[in-house]
């Protein structure tokens, strides 16, 4: 009985060896192998492999670039499930020899944005065969794999011709760095799961903001704009003396005074230029978005909320704070790089001390102070719209807010409609009075400063003082009550 088992699997397998021997080439997995031999002539084994990584939120621009350079050519994928990830192209050749299973089919695609409201499908696993001056190559196309341990976008090339690699290489790099669906758009780096080098790109919508959008200081707006967009005028003057373009804007104040509106205004204004977001974790990407600026310019960095990060090294590339790397970065561009850095804080202070150890990186400091009465009166009617509040209603309310930001002034106009909603019949100067009463109550201290005023209910508007980002601005209202809140 035993005699007759072994026999049994001894024939059993012997049938097994011959049907898998019988079975054509193309159902054992080696479809790799027979395509990459008859597009490169010769045995994918022995060519050596050449990788150049993409940053993973420059993919969609290397795959627009690929399709043109490879016109011509073709695109397959390769199967073989989830050990494609961890394994490289050549490692892949390799295996397939010894244990074939990586069959041929569709590539895989992602999609990815090309701008606020386009996405492309780019692809994210494919094998490029094409000719580059005559010569053939095969380029593995691959997205960024965190999980397997790959944080960027990678081509990994297989080509008989070491010269045509470099070729094909310098090319594309050459187009990298001066073509991009970035370029002349706002966008932020968000920071990815696994670092900045995870980090993606989010497309925003350029800002549409008049200048009577924007109600500050007499004088405020329009230098940062000067210092901000004017400088690009006179670009050869400068250049031609041996001066820089780049600069650097810090632009400080309480909270809710319209330091981020301010910002809008110039994005808005500069239609054309290459805007680059940083803010929170995402400042951790810094280099990248001082390079994309060089390439792309003319060009704004913006760099929200700085003193976040102003004694930070949680998330920063060495022992010193991030915003060290941050500063660093700006003195790395080249003389000639129309480039604007643009920093906001909420405490100068923090910031302040960074800024000594690392001078020269900003030359324009500009004080967003809270509004004073005859800005916070310009701020209720911009808010108002066209509800029928009268003049007389919204000067005893700008004049009751003392102490107040524009975020207030927002939240006040906001709760008067809502009575009036409430009581069903038309907004009026009551419903107005009655909201400012509602907020300036002695009980909605903490509501106020959660909306980001800094003065008391009990604080008088400040004089005039000496125009802001000069010394000694820093004594208007509510300056004080500021520090004092963190």
């Amino acid at each position: 009985m035993e005699r007759d088992i072994e026999d049994f699997i001894r024939n059993f397998g012997q049938l097994a060896r011959a049907a898998e021997q019988a079975q054509p080439r193309s159902a054992r997995g080696q479809e790799l192998i027979d395509a990459l031999t008859e597009h490169l002539g010769t045995a994918p084994s022995g060519v050596s492999e050449v990788v150049e990584e993409v940053p993973v939120h420059r993919l969609v621009d290397a795959d627009i670039i690929l399709e043109s350079m490879t016109a011509g050519g073709r695109c397959i994928g390769i199967g073989g499930g989830d050990q494609r990830h961890h394994m490289s192209l050549t490692d892949m050749v390799q295996d397939s020899g010894m244990h074939p299973n990586f069959p041929l089919g569709p590539p895989d695609y992602i999609n990815l944005p090309v701008g606020p409201d386009e996405q492309r499908q780019v692809i994210g696993f494919g094998l490029r065969l094409f000719t580059h001056d005559d010569v053939p190559v095969a380029m593995l196309q691959r997205k960024a794999e965190p999980r397997s341990g790959r944080e960027t976008a990678a081509l990994e090339i297989l080509c008989p011709e070491r010269s045509a690699v470099t070729a094909f290489l310098a090319e594309f790099r050459r187009r990298m760095q001066h073509e991009s669906v970035i370029k002349g758009q706002i966008v932020s780096l968000s920071p990815g799961e696994y670092g900045p080098m995870s980090a993606g790109v989010v497309f925003h919508t350029r800002p549409d903001l008049d200048r009577d959008d924007v109600v500050l200081p007499d004088g405020v707006l329009d230098r940062v704009s000067e210092h901000a967009l004017g400088i690009a005028n006179q670009r050869s003057a400068l250049l031609e003396a041996g001066q820089h373009l780049k600069r650097g804007i810090l632009l400080y104040g309480p909270p809710g005074t319209g330091k981020t509106h301010t910002v809008r205004y110039l994005l808005g204004a500069s239609a054309g230029t290459t805007a680059i977001l940083l803010s929170g974790q995402a400042l951790g990407a810094v280099s990248e978005a001082a390079q994309m600026a060089r390439a792309f310019q003319p060009s704004i960095v913006v760099l929200e909320d700085c003193d976040l990060i102003a004694e930070d090294r949680s998330f920063g590339h060495g022992p010193q704070p991030l915003l060290f790397e941050v500063l660093d970065a700006m003195d790395g561009l080249d003389g000639d790089a129309d480039v604007t850095f643009v920093l906001t804080t909420n405490r100068v202070d923090m910031l302040e001390r960074a800024l000594a150890q690392r001078p020269g990186r900003v030359d324009l400091a500009v004080e967003i102070p809270l509004p004073q009465q005859r800005e916070r009166a310009a701020l209720l009617r911009l808010y108002a719209g066209n509800l029928p509040f009268s003049p007389g209603a919204i000067d005893a309310v700008a004049e009751r807010t003392s102490g107040t930001t524009a975020s207030l002034g927002r939240e006040l106009i906001r709760r008067a409609v809502l009575r009036s909603a409430l009581d069903a019949v038309p907004a009026s100067d009551e419903h107005l009075v009655a909201a400012a009463d509602e907020l300036m109550d002695d009980g909605a201290a903490l509501t106020r400063r959660l909306l980001g005023s800094g003065g008391d209910v009990a604080e008088q508007d400040a004089p005039e003082g000496p125009e802001p980002g000069m010394p000694g601005a820093a004594a208007h209202v509510g300056w004080s009550s500021f520090h004092g809140g963190y």
